[in-house]
């Protein structure tokens, strides 16, 4: 009598579309731009410094917006959780458990707030910048010597917090890889996550919508530059 035919057994999970490509490509653009950042303030090459953070600062503005009409994992209601919930996450972050998590999860969704704020403060501060030598920013003669030097100084500092934002961003999604099993970097690479058959697929947003929110970033540092 024949073997009974076996059938393999249904699949529990299937992929699914988590990060729309503007959302990645803001992500990638950023790492590439900071990097710039940094290599050309170390080599002193001050006016491709100044493009590079003019170049952030327009997909800053682009992600803001696209954080209010893009697809349902970029906006920002979709992630910030309350503080309660992202201490109650962090608790559980020595927990080996399968990720169902569709989008940034509650602390994720703080981090992102973290680094948005920070590249803002950053990119933002470095239009008042004057220290005499090259680095002037657009608006440093609108305000007195000891303000625009003040907020040099804050420059300074928020890029020391900046990079060790960045770093600490680093280790946790290596943690969560080495201890939960969660690959975090993939997904922001692909735009695909595996997850249950139970859990729906995000809303995603048309991708070309994107170019309107990167316009309205370009103006406006295009404006801020021109004019101020």
């Amino acid at each position: 009598m024949p073997a009974p035919i076996e059938h393999p057994p249904e699949p529990s999970t299937r992929p699914v579309l988590v990060w729309d490509a503007p959302v990645r490509l803001f992500h990638w653009l950023t790492v590439a731009l900071v990097a710039a950042a940094y290599v050309t303030l170390k080599l002193n090459l001050i006016d491709w410094h100044i493009r590079a953070g003019e170049t952030l600062l327009a997909l800053l503005i682009a992600r803001l917006l696209w954080g209010c009409v893009g697809s349902e994992t970029a906006r920002f209601r979709s992630f910030v959780a309350s503080p309660a919930s992202a201490f109650r996450h962090l608790r559980r972050l020595f927990h080996r458990e399968p990720d169902v998590q569709v989008g940034h999860n509650a602390a994720g969704g703080w981090m992102v707030l973290l680094l948005l704020a920070l590249l803002l403060i950053e990119t933002l501060s470095g239009l008042y910048i004057n220290n005499d030598i090259a680095d002037e920013g657009p608006l440093s003669e609108r305000v007195p010597v000891w303000l625009a030097n003040a907020i040099s100084s804050l420059h300074g500092l928020v890029w020391d917090v900046l990079l060790a934002a960045v770093a600490l961003h680093v280790v946790v999604i290596a943690l969560y890889a080495a201890v939960k099993g969660h690959h975090l970097l993939r997904p922001m690479l692909t735009g695909y996550k595996r997850l249950p058959l139970s859990l729906d697929a995000p809303r995603q947003a048309p991708p070309w919508l994107a170019l309107l929110p990167l316009g309205v970033g370009i103006g406006v540092v295009m404006l801020l530059a021109a004019y101020l």
